[in-house]
């Protein structure tokens, strides 16, 4: 389980009012202290995360956050982050204390989970607290909802069966699996500068040859410096796939009669929507200096002169687009709620969060009729080679 990246499992939101007993509800579940529990209200501020082999579902991540119903300057910005969580969840637990509890924050927790088409389940909690006749009750007014005591097991077995149910049982797509024979061949261009974390190589890497391994397609991993000796070497390659920051040189390397793409526009295709990414990339064809362009990135880390995002892109686009336009930056969780001020969006391949939070930004983009793409799209685009990179993908511009 822990081998399996978080971004590959499915996410399990605990949403609320404080002191609904989120935080209780999740340490009884997973049979240990996770968060940390008391009688005042706030005590959860930033979402709380763990994992658990949800048996026989598979390892799954829990998500603990603050009440909903947070209040002051410090307590909006824990329920902006709250919301946030929804963007990235599979499946939210809306737990409600059955003694002291809103019907306005339960609408507004169910608005925001068919805002992002995020499957729920209401769960009234602290029913321990209640006599036969509440509890009956209460069933007839909400009968699809579950009701649990934190202190009873046989409850929060229940609960897990509950959850299992609602999880969709999606089958794990391939990144290149479907895209390849058994025993085809594929030669992984992996640069080494100062933005390669040392001792091992990136997370989009480790997948991709992993999927290989799973479906038997022989793999090689050259640098962009000795590719051109691996190809003169080898008898057959398939396909090439290259870090976006070398696509331009490995382009210039890779024969025309071989298949060449990027692990990022792969990553468009597995955690993103490939489509909407392709047909966006042309906007670039309309900004102009006065354009305000948002690269996020769902990693955080330093910043270096060949960062793909915060240098090589744009200078790339005031080169080839002959225009000098504004850039904003974000990272991880800090993608912005309101995209209005923005004329295109240009997101990294997502590796380091669920297809849901790809698809939750899609779908808040086209809300604001902001274009969005990506930024192996952009590097292929600008570079020339774009509909090269997608052919294997069988994608039509």
């Amino acid at each position: 389980m822990n081998q399996t990246p978080e971004a590959n499992i499915p996410h399990i939101t605990l949403f609320g009012q404080r002191n609904a007993g989120k935080s209780s509800l999740l340490n009884a579940m997973l049979n240990q202290t996770v968060s940390i529990v008391s009688e005042k209200k706030g005590t959860t501020t930033d979402p709380v995360k763990k994992r658990m082999e949800l048996i026989p579902y598979g390892p799954v991540v829990f998500i603990d956050t603050a009440g909903i119903d947070d209040i002051g300057t410090l307590g909006q910005l824990r329920v902006d982050m709250t919301k946030k969580m929804m963007q990235k969840t599979d499946l939210a637990l809306i737990i409600i204390d059955v003694l002291d509890y809103d019907t306005i924050y339960i609408d507004q927790l169910v608005l925001e989970c068919k805002k992002y088409h995020t499957p729920y389940k209401i769960v009234f909690n602290k029913i321990d607290l209640l006599n036969d006749d509440e509890i009956i009750l209460l069933k007839k007014e909400y009968e699809k909802a579950s009701f649990v005591s934190t202190f009873n097991p046989h409850d929060m077995n229940n609960l897990k069966e509950v959850i299992i149910k609602n999880l969709k049982q999606e089958k794990e797509e391939p990144i290149i699996g479907d895209l390849l024979n058994y025993n085809s061949t594929v030669v992984l261009v992996v640069p080494i500068d100062s933005e390669a974390p040392k001792g091992r190589i990136i997370l989009p890497q480790v997948q991709v040859i992993r999927d290989c391994l799973d479906y038997g397609i022989k793999c090689h991993v050259v640098r962009d410096t000795e590719l051109e000796s691996a190809i003169n070497e080898l008898n057959k390659i398939d396909l090439v796939i290259t870090d976006s920051q070398a696509f331009k040189k490995v382009n210039q390397i890779v024969p025309n009669d071989i298949y060449l793409t990027s692990f990022s526009i792969l990553f468009a295709r597995y955690k993103g929507d490939i489509d909407v990414f392709i047909e966006d990339v042309k906007t670039l064809k309309t900004l102009t200096d006065n354009a305000n362009i948002l690269i996020a990135e769902s990693c955080s880390h330093n910043v270096s002169h060949e960062d793909i995002g915060r240098y090589k892109i744009p200078n790339l686009i005031n080169q080839k687009m002959k225009i000098n336009p504004t850039y904003h930056h974000v990272m991880g969780q800090d993608f912005p709620s309101d995209l209005s001020p923005y004329d295109l969006i240009i997101h990294c391949g997502n590796c380091m969060f669920n297809k849901k939070t790809m698809a939750s930004r899609i779908k808040i983009a086209k809300a604001y009729g902001v274009p969005i793409t990506n930024y192996g799209i952009v590097l292929a685009y600008l570079n020339g080679i774009l509909e090269r990179s997608i052919e294997i993908l069988n994608v039509i511009i």
